[in-house]
């Protein structure tokens, strides 16, 4: 099988790429530096030429109110190349609970872009994920201040990124799901506890200090960023982390 990667030179992406080619399937990356650019449509007819399977890992590239036209614009433009291209199957990566935050605008897009494969052209499989480990680092900077880090307290399973493109690899190799597929760390802890548990392992000296309206994940209530009947992910994040 051939395989076109959009976002393929990602921290995702790039790993598919090398589980696929590594499985002796074809599989290309794809993304702005091999020519290929989702909003003006350049390079897409060429990228998905004689793919079986397309799997999109691109991103918007702000999480607010203008992450929408990013997914639409960019959904519309792939679904059209790759109906043209014939491809049976269409991949993409999403995010476990997506669709129970409405108040953030960039899990708004991401319902958005799910809304808008289910309703396309092409068979179709959506694999939704929990937090990446590798991004605790960018959200302990959103809030940070001098020796002092604000979190709030809710609750994450953060997987790896290894293992979300492991996931993403096997649904890709698979029939189209026409559906959902959840996967998540095997562990739970609030955000706040991962917070310290990570300056903690790398000899950081910044408190955490527990907040409710600290940063993005603020808007988040209850538990929706977790899900016990997820497929769950062998990594754990102290082995991670270390």
């Amino acid at each position: 099988m051939k395989f076109a990667v959009l976002g393929g030179t990602g921290l995702i992406g790039a790993q598919v790429v090398r589980n696929l080619n590594a499985a002796g399937y074809e599989a290309l990356p794809h993304s702005k530096s091999t020519g290929v650019d989702v909003i003006s449509g350049e390079g897409l007819d060429a990228a998905m030429a004689g793919a079986d399977v397309v799997i999109d890992l691109t991103n918007s590239p702000t999480f607010d109110e203008a992450a929408p036209e990013f997914f639409r614009t960019s959904m519309g433009n792939l679904l059209a190349a790759a109906r043209k291209a014939g491809v049976g199957h269409f991949v993409v990566l999403s995010i476990l609970g997506v669709d129970k935050v409405p108040e953030l605008d960039y899990y708004r897009a991401k319902v958005l872009q799910e809304e808008l494969l289910a309703a396309g052209p092409v068979p179709y499989s959506i694999v939704r994920a929990t937090q990446f480990m590798e991004f605790i680092d960018a959200v302990l900077s959103w809030t940070a201040d001098g020796d002092t880090v604000r979190l709030p307290a809710t609750p994450i399973q953060p997987i790896a990124a290894a293992d979300v493109a492991d996931a993403v690899t096997r649904i890709a190799e698979g029939a189209p799901l026409n559906g959902i597929h959840a996967i998540a760390g095997p562990e739970v802890f609030t955000l706040d506890e991962l917070g310290r548990r990570t300056l903690s392992g790398r000899d950081d000296n910044r408190r955490v200090v527990t907040d409710p309206t600290a940063g993005m994940f603020a808007a988040v209530r209850g538990d929706v960023l977790t899900d016990p009947g997820a497929h769950l992910a062998p990594t754990h994040y102290a082995d991670w982390l270390s």
